[in-house]
């Protein structure tokens, strides 16, 4: 997901986003906890998409970027 695409995103958008990602997140710990994941890169993909929507969230709070 590239930053642009989060920054066109609604306010609501974003808290479903961060809530979808870490239901997923979620599910790939358990996936690697049971030993069935199968890409363990998309713990750290998925990680970084959230650091991601968080930034940009609290940019918009503070006023640094519109």
């Amino acid at each position: 997901m590239k930053v642009n695409e989060i920054r066109d995103m609604s306010a609501d958008q974003r808290v479903e986003k961060i809530k979808s990602l870490k239901e997923e997140l979620f599910n790939l710990r358990f996936q690697k906890a049971t030993g069935q994941l199968e890409n363990p890169m998309r713990i750290r993909e998925v990680k970084r998409s959230i650091a991601q929507v968080k930034t940009v969230q609290r940019e918009l709070e503070l006023g640094i970027r519109q």
